[in-house]
């Protein structure tokens, strides 16, 4: 049998740490929360601020000198920059009248001018020169997962952050897991992996979550296939559901399934019960004691987590017992498989 401890019902089950849900425990719950307020982000500002371009493969220049237009545009004047541009080769350079080769790869257009300037005087006086791109073509970041048109987007001389690479490809997807978005950067000798959070980003407009992009990242948004909890017990319609952008609380979770069945369940005894994350595998039960009134609006602010299975007993007691052994034991061993999966 169960014994009454300070409100929650404390099982027999050394791996089953059964908790009260009460006002205190909403407060500290609610304070590892992120804060719903939209913060700025100063590193990524200082990134953004220091942001240059680097000329790569492939780009297109379009070189200007001033009242010398057969330089300018030696291909005739009806043709786009695009078209009349020096395109960088693989070797990294540029061929250039009266200079000649000229490497710009890994270089900025500041640079590219000062070189082209210094060369040309020794044949024009103080010549006046402009180098911009004309075609951005050296290098991008991938876009692939639950978004409306996965693809790949262009690096320009405007900084393309986490958020910018995002609304290009046209959003996220309905069933987009904003939680567990994989940022992949191949930078030489710093190949990395970082899981963000795009939950505050958009939903709390946390800028701390937002990245500056560089050459070959990849961003991929997992579906939320495995955002979903389980409903269970003396409710008029058990089934799974899915925790969608917004959340899922407990007293959503259970109004989906036509609530509790008021004539045979014991309000007293609806339990949450989730994968601690320790390694021993605990399995902690939130237990709710809706049977006085007030205690009820708790469940608006009980936030629920992936794979949480939520039960409501049947009186007598000693039944809740005999299923907490069996659910305690299923949801371990989905501990050791989500472990085995993700190491």
């Amino acid at each position: 049998m169960l014994n009454k401890v300070a409100g929650a019902e404390r099982s027999g089950d050394p791996l089953a740490n059964v908790i009260a849900i009460t006002p205190e425990l909403i407060k500290r719950l609610s304070a590892n929360e992120i804060r719903d307020v939209a913060e700025a982000s100063p590193e990524l500002q200082e990134q953004l601020d220091q942001y240059t371009y680097y000329v790569g493969v492939g780009d297109v220049l379009n070189i200007t000198v001033w009242d010398h237009p057969e330089l300018t545009i030696p291909a005739g004047q009806f043709r786009s920059a695009g078209e009349t541009g020096n395109v960088v080769h693989p070797d990294g350079s540029i061929f250039y009248p009266y200079v000649g080769q000229v490497h710009v790869a890994g270089k900025a257009v500041s640079d590219i001018r000062e070189l082209i300037t210094s060369a040309l005087s020794q044949f024009i006086e103080s010549p006046q020169i402009e180098v911009s791109v004309a075609a951005y073509r050296s290098q991008r970041v991938f876009v692939s997962g639950a978004v409306a048109a996965p693809a790949s987007v262009p690096i320009t001389n405007v900084p393309l952050t986490l958020l910018d690479a995002l609304n290009a490809v046209g959003g996220l997807a309905e069933n987009a897991d904003l939680r567990s978005v994989v940022l992949t950067t191949t930078a030489p000798n710093a190949d990395s992996k970082e899981l963000l959070d795009l939950y505050a980003l958009y939903q709390l407009g946390d800028m701390s979550h937002n990245r500056l992009l560089t050459a070959n990242d990849i961003i991929h948004v997992p579906r939320n296939d495995e955002l979903k909890v389980f409903v269970m017990g003396d409710v008029k319609d058990a089934g799974t559901q899915r925790i969608d952008r917004s959340g899922l609380t407990l007293a959503e979770a259970l109004n989906n399934v036509g609530g509790i069945n008021e004539t045979t369940a014991d309000a007293s005894g609806i339990f949450v019960l989730r994968a601690g994350e320790t390694e021993e595998g605990y399995v902690d039960i939130y237990q709710l004691d809706a049977s006085m009134a007030g205690m009820l609006i708790l469940s608006t602010q009980f936030q629920l987590q992936p794979l949480d299975v939520v039960y409501v007993t049947s009186a007598p007691i000693a039944r809740w017992n005999r299923v907490l052994s069996q659910l305690t034991s299923s949801i371990r061993v989905v501990y050791e498989l989500d472990r085995i999966n993700n190491p």
